[in-house]
């Protein structure tokens, strides 16, 4: 009987890095997204956008660990500064680990592209109506999965076959988590819960999954988040509930994601110079196709998106309202390189105590070339 391998010689190690620019035929350096990436428009230059190592594998049958640090996170003026991403647990509670319960800091399970890797997601960066429910997509909390073994499987050849899948988030999850976002401490005494459906059905050679997601807590707007003088509730607490639907057809070699939510949250009002609880909509449509040519693979790809509300994370709860297009291609010439050619079309308004009126419409190339390892 061969003997059992140790603990630490069953862990895989991985990752990715991301490298842009995006100022090739900039019409306006003042069309920003910060919660996008931080090197649009001035002062902008080649940027490393992500840079991430993943350590994962099981230590126990129903025990998986996940580690995952990112070295390109800013911190001020300062770059290239290492930051937690994921850190967490899987315990299984079954002998096919079916129920699955994840202790530590992870992807919160709303909205598909939030969970999508943006290793695999085609745009170079996430929606803004839904990306602006979670800074980073994560927080720290305890979530319960459940998934039967044959969808968790699909839910990895999903990801494996490089069909964009999201990963496996179970088929029903339901959670409780701090609420103000990964790597800060809760600030106040009110959790989050969340809770997601979904289910991929194998169409034929297609397969099309349904989701629908919702979550409700109530937010702070810390003080390092607030701009001196602008006003607010007395606590500064403010509901932060949403839902969303999703429906995703995956490249095969058409492909369709499609997204849109609703909701209440923190958002500045320039009419009072102060943060409000207010309403919030918008979504998504990509739509994509998967071409071979011999070794080579390509993803042309485009996406229309609108919303109107705040990113409760940002700068007094910034005001956004965005009408975007974009469009551009992936070239896969082996499974270790990608490169992508996006161009970008914005219309966006972004507000706050600082800049009240704030307006900017603008077009640029962007270019990002990403190692997989």
């Amino acid at each position: 009987v061969a003997p059992k391998k140790p603990w630490y010689e069953t862990f895989s190690i991985r990752g990715y890095g991301q490298v842009r620019y995006n100022r090739l035929l900039e019409t306006n350096d003042q069309l920003k997204c910060e919660q996008c990436d931080r090197s649009w428009g001035d002062n902008g230059g080649f940027f490393i956008r992500r840079a991430r190592i993943i350590f994962s594998g099981y230590v126990h049958p129903r025990v998986y660990i996940y580690l995952q640090p990112d070295f390109a996170s800013s911190a001020g003026t300062t770059q290239h500064v290492a930051q937690l991403r994921d850190w967490y647990v899987d315990l299984g509670l079954d002998p096919k680990n079916e129920f699955r319960v994840r202790l530590g800091q992870s992807k919160v399970p709303y909205s598909f592209e939030n969970m999508q890797s943006s290793q695999n997601r085609l745009p170079l960066d996430r929606a803004d109506p839904t990306n602006s429910a979670n800074s980073n997509e994560r927080d720290l909390g305890a979530f319960l999965y459940w998934a039967p073994a044959r969808i968790r499987d699909r839910f990895k050849m999903l990801v494996d076959e490089g069909l964009k899948g999201s990963g496996d988030y179970g088929v029903v999850a339901f959670g409780v988590y701090n609420g103000q976002t990964a790597n800060r401490p809760e600030a106040n005494d009110v959790l989050h819960t969340v809770a997601r459906i979904t289910w991929p059905f194998a169409l034929g050679e297609q397969i099309l999954e349904t989701s629908a997601a919702g979550y409700t807590g109530k937010y702070v707007v810390t003080s390092d988040q607030r701009s001196p003088g602008v006003k607010g509730s007395t606590d500064w607490n403010y509901m932060d509930e949403r839902m969303v639907g999703s429906v995703n057809l995956y490249p095969r070699p058409f492909g369709l994601l499609a997204e849109y939510n609703v909701g209440r949250g923190p958002e500045y009002n320039p009419a009072t110079d102060s943060i409000e609880t207010k309403d919030l909509s918008g979504g998504f449509v990509t739509l994509s196709y998967r071409l071979k040519v011999k070794h080579h693979t390509f993803f042309p790809f485009a996406r229309y998106q609108v919303y109107d509300g705040g990113k409760k994370h940002e700068l007094d709860a910034r005001s956004y309202t965005v009408n975007d297009f974009e469009a551009g291609i992936e070239w896969q010439p082996n499974k270790n390189f990608e490169l992508v050619c996006e161009y970008y079309w914005g219309d966006r308004t972004f507000e706050d105590h600082i800049k009240p009126d704030n307006a900017q419409v603008g077009q640029l190339l962007r270019i990002q070339g990403q190692f997989n390892f």
